[in-house]
This record gives C-alpha cells, sequence and structure tokens, in this order.
C-alpha cells in the first residue's frame, strides 16, 4: 500500500475520531447512531495509523506529496 494521506488529513482524522468518542462517552448519542459513528471513529483511527485511505484509492485521489 502506498501513502495516499498527508500529515493533516491523518490528524484531522484523529480529531474528528476523539470528537466522537467524547459524544459517545458522554451519552451525547446514543443507540444506532452512536454505534455508526463508532465504527466511522474507529475506521479513521486505522487509517490515519497507515496512512492509507482505501476510498482515496478507488477515486484516485492523494493527498500526500512526496518528498524529493
Amino acid at each position: 500500500m502506498k501513502k495516499n494521506m498527508s500529515g493533516l488529513d491523518r490528524v484531522l482524522r484523529l480529531f474528528i475520531a476523539a470528537i466522537v468518542v467524547a459524544l459517545y462517552y458522554f451519552n451525547v448519542v446514543e443507540g444506532t447512531l452512536a454505534y455508526v459513528l463508532m465504527a466511522l471513529a474507529g475506521i479513521f483511527v486505522l487509517t490515519s495509523f497507515v496512512s492509507f485511505c482505501p476510498l482515496y484509492a478507488i477515486f484516485r485521489m492523494n493527498s500526500f506529496k512526496q518528498k524529493k
């Protein structure tokens, strides 16, 4: 897998995931919506750690700029 996510993209995903976890922890979101958002937060964390987003690959997007 080639990297296709920039550092800013990774930080934003981790920030969004942290917000979702906080909303779940403080019972702002409940039920099915909470489980869906937690699953998306998990995906955001996973893709942030591996610097690869499968949807970016499908749509041929790339926010990662390689150093020369």
